[in-house]
């Protein structure tokens, strides 16, 4: 019991977190011109957002065990990049259904 407590916590502080650090990137994001159908909506909600979320974790992960060898490279910064903040953005700031050819971040130029 005292396992699954931990376990909770821990899932609670990580989303936690997760949506702490998502507020100001999605006020960053700008609009979608192009609308998905329902279809699209409700695959990404189903399938892709979760598979995403887990790619966040997943390179979270990966990225703290080779923190120590991409800082000895010169590499740490875009390491993160690929492995925490791409999948952060396509889970979190997306939006709904939206592919990523459909997007522009904040830290594109806009058109």
């Amino acid at each position: 019991m005292s396992s699954l407590n931990k376990t909770l916590k821990s899932a609670t502080l990580a989303l936690s977190l997760a949506a702490f650090v998502a507020a100001p990137v999605a006020v960053q994001a700008q609009n979608v011109t192009e609308r998905p159908t329902g279809v699209e909506m409700t695959a990404d909600a189903i399938l892709v957002r979760p598979l995403m979320l887990g790619a966040t974790v997943l390179g979270a992960a990966l990225f703290v065990v080779s923190l120590p060898f991409s800082a000895l490279g010169g590499n740490a910064g875009e390491a993160g990049q690929t492995l925490v903040v791409t999948p952060f953005k396509a889970t979190f700031v997306r939006c709904l259904g939206c592919s990523e050819k459909h997007l522009a971040y904040a830290d594109q130029p806009s058109q």
